[in-house]
């Protein structure tokens, strides 16, 4: 199974999926809160990560759907 993990990055004026070292977006859309939503279910399939990427590149915010090294404490 493809354990890549999700990233949802600006392209252009749109927004895209794409899996970690793939220089080709899986999904192009027009919002952010779509790419989230696609990359979320990726990540879900494939028990990985979604690393959501700010309009300037930096990274926002990530979510693990796998086994998390590091779980919270609680």
């Amino acid at each position: 199974m493809n354990k890549k993990n999700q990233h949802v990055v600006p392209c252009g004026e749109d927004w895209a999926v794409r899996g970690a070292g793939n220089n080709r977006a899986t999904k192009i859309v027009d919002t952010q809160a779509q790419a989230i939503i696609i990359a979320r279910k990726i990540a879900i399939n494939n028990k990985s990560e979604v690393i959501i990427h700010r309009p300037n590149g930096k990274i926002r915010d990530k979510d693990s759907y796998g086994n998390d090294p590091f779980p919270p404490k609680g």
